[in-house]
């Protein structure tokens, strides 16, 4: 099938994939009085003596709004706020379809940072949630953290959702090749919010608990430059701060040089960047994971001809499909039934040890779960809301 052509169809079709539709149907005088005029007045009334009511009598406690502003969308880039709604059309499905939320796209015409979050706080008391999406580092990186406060969980899933659903792949990997977390050499090839998020959530940054978090022991961190080191002149600040907890010696040059002896490579960057021989150069057993798209880092048979162990990518038409639908739908639906203010490092983690187990016997085809399954998200769900509850959030 040509995905791209019956797409294109499919979207001109339907004219847009998602619509509202009310839960009760308005057919006598009485029906509009409750849901309009006189009727409606009374839960008004309850919410403005008491917010917290909000919960109770609209949709805010399962609704969730997908904010992006077109910046850094899918492996396509800056195409803008229009051009990226399909896609948070199809994250709304979604979040429907695993875990029953109901979500909407709200891409915004602008780039700026401050316009961004003013906008979020306007909009946020209809909403139990806001799943930040496609927009680009660094700039994402401080419009989640100036949104904490809102009172309600402030998600960045490229970040995030990919980091946990990364941890959850390298879980089961090791216990495939038969090693161990705390070992484990990771060269992650680009610094964007997926890859400085996965950094953070392999070194353990946001949650230094051993009971917890088990950091792996070495990460180097490499961008379209190569190795990011101390000496490397014009970092952003977000480079500058991964070098915190990432290559502790300072070492230098490309990713092929960075490859040398690691036992996992995570790509979040380009198509065809690495070969079989930059393969044969890492640790027996590698562990692979080639997440850009639609062409992943290196193609599995490629990585398996340098002696791969295991290969994991985000392509939906091979095995082993890292990717955020595991993750997303689950995490939220937790956290909205937790009633939780905000998602902590323990819900990460603990959301990424729920997809993990939702594999009982992994295996090199087998790693994470099919991103179809629909157990996943509740499994995940009651997880994060375990954890909201215990951190009390």
């Amino acid at each position: 099938m040509d995905y791209f052509k019956e797409s294109l169809l499919l979207h001109k079709r339907l004219k847009g994939k998602i619509r509202i539709n009310p839960k009760m149907d308005v057919r006598t005088k009485d029906d509009l009085s409750l849901v309009y005029s006189p009727g409606v007045a009374e839960p008004c009334m309850e919410i403005h003596r008491n917010p917290e009511k909000v919960w109770d009598y609209t949709i805010k406690s399962n609704t969730v709004a997908i904010v992006s502003d077109g910046s850094a969308v899918l492996g396509l880039g800056n195409i803008g706020a229009a051009a990226s709604i399909p896609v948070m059309e199809g994250k709304a499905m979604l979040f429907k379809r695993f875990a029953g939320i109901d979500a909407f796209p709200i891409c915004l015409d602008t780039q700026d940072t401050d316009k961004i979050v003013e906008t979020v706080r306007l909009i946020a008391p209809v909403f139990g949630g806001i799943n930040l999406e496609d927009i680009s580092a660094p700039r994402s990186f401080e419009i989640e953290t100036r949104l904490q406060d809102l009172g309600i969980p402030v998600f960045h899933d490229d970040q995030h959702g990919t980091a946990i659903v990364v941890l959850a792949a390298l879980i089961n990997a090791c216990k495939v090749v038969d090693k161990k977390i705390e070992d484990l050499k990771v060269v992650i090839n680009g610094a964007g919010a997926a890859g400085i998020a996965i950094a953070r959530l392999l070194r353990c940054v946001d949650n230094s608990d051993p009971n917890v978090c088990i950091p792996v022991k070495e990460i180097v961190v490499c961008d379209s430059k190569g190795i990011i080191h101390k000496e490397r002149e014009h970092l952003n600040y977000a480079k500058k701060e991964v070098l915190k907890y990432t290559n502790p010696n300072n070492i230098r040059g490309t990713l092929q040089d960075a490859m040398i002896g690691a036992d996992v490579f995570i790509g979040v960057s380009l198509g065809n960047l690495i070969t079989a021989k930059d393969v044969q150069t890492m640790a027996s057993n590698a562990i692979i994971f080639g997440l850009a798209n639609p062409i992943p880092e290196i193609m599995p048979e490629e990585a398996f001809k340098g002696g791969a162990a295991i290969v994991g990518t985000g392509r939906s038409d091979l095995p082993n499909q890292v990717n955020n639908v595991l993750g997303f739908p689950g995490i939220f639906r937790g956290a909205l039934d937790a009633k939780a203010k905000k998602i902590t490092a323990k819900m990460k983690l603990d959301a990424a040890y729920a997809i993990a187990k939702c594999v009982e016997n992994p295996r090199k085809e087998m790693i994470i779960p099919p991103t179809l399954n629909e157990h996943v998200a509740w499994r995940v769900a009651e997880a994060v809301k375990k954890a909201a509850l215990y951190d009390n959030v």
